[in-house]
């Protein structure tokens, strides 16, 4: 059953009067009893409900863009490994304290090539969310997902990253293990990374736990996903005292796809479906995965000194460069 975020209230109208008028005419046809055509009104609020659609998604603010990236119904980092690879074989634990569901990864086929793939994952409903605690991992899942990243680095594989968090797990218990420590490190690997690296943002990708595995070649955003230093709920509660003031913080974070990359600070925005991924999933998984495809074959040919040389560049550059 489809969700509908608050500020689609006009379409989920459209939309439940439509599935009204088709459950009356299935109805209809199978007691045999004759009536209204329905076809051509389901038909004329069909048009209407996507030029709605196509409206509202063409001037969405920040703060509704971080609705729609946090949208339950959004494919997930395990639903672009499982449409986008095959072969899949996920691989667990740091080799210090033990496995994180939080962050998931493992060996893979993209397209028929040998891959490592990681990702945060957030899960769909209470028990997978739960399981995966919301995509918030801990220090070991940042330490698994080093060990998969360096193993990659020896195997001469690409890495394909998925980021969908609202950041790293803050708890005491991560704190205890060095979660700081652990994010700076995963940075670190991933810059030293001696094969080419595809960082995508499938939804929300939220402070050093999404640039924990983010720091790649290449940065890919989907148009309506998000990728910040703080939430804007957070950052209106710190500077104002007052999380009502969360679309102006969302503002000032300049944290939209579109945003970032005027800003230089991301590669390449990937269109999503009208009205978002969470309405045509393997739409928007496919756009990925051709994306990702694309880019993979302009970094072939780069050798491991090559690619870390131009990784490296290309992040100072983002501190040298002035931002407007």
């Amino acid at each position: 059953m489809r969700q509908f975020l608050d500020f689609e209230k006009s379409v989920a109208e459209l939309e439940t009067k439509i599935d009204e008028l088709r459950q009356m005419g299935s109805q209809g046809k199978a007691s045999g009893t004759s009536g209204i055509n329905i076809d051509d009104e389901i038909a004329r609020l069909s048009e209407k409900a996507d030029k709605q659609l196509r409206s509202t998604y063409s001037k969405l603010t920040p703060l509704q863009k971080v609705q729609v990236a946090r949208h339950a119904q959004r494919p997930k980092a395990l639903d672009y490994v499982r449409l986008l690879t095959t072969d899949y074989t996920p691989l667990s634990g740091d080799r210090a304290f033990g496995d994180d569901d939080a962050m998931i990864g493992g060996l893979a086929r993209f397209r028929g090539e040998p891959v490592v793939v990681v990702g945060t994952e957030r899960g769909h409903d209470t028990e997978t969310r739960l399981k995966h605690n919301f995509g918030m991992a801990r220090p070991e899942g940042y330490r698994k997902a080093q060990r998969l990243i360096e193993m990659a680095g020896r195997f001469g594989l690409p890495v394909l990253s998925f980021i969908d968090t609202a950041g790293a797990w803050p708890g005491i218990d991560a704190e205890a293990r060095g979660q700081a420590q652990a994010i700076a490190k995963s940075i670190d690997v991933c810059l030293k990374a001696p094969v080419p690296l595809i960082a995508t943002v499938i939804g929300e990708g939220g402070s050093g736990g999404a640039i924990a595995i983010g720091a790649g070649d290449r940065i890919l955003m989907l148009e309506h996903s998000i990728y910040s230093v703080i939430s804007p709920e957070a950052a209106a509660s710190i500077l104002w005292r007052d999380p009502k003031l969360a679309p102006a913080a969302a503002e000032a974070l300049k944290l939209t796809a579109q945003d970032l990359q005027s800003l230089g600070l991301i590669d390449r925005i990937v269109p999503e479906p009208i009205g978002g991924a969470q309405r045509a999933p393997e739409e928007a998984v496919t756009a990925i995965g051709n994306a990702i495809s694309e880019e993979l074959e302009s970094l072939k040919g780069l050798t491991g000194p090559a690619l870390i040389q131009k990784r490296r560049d290309k992040f100072l550059s983002m501190t040298r460069t002035p931002l407007h």
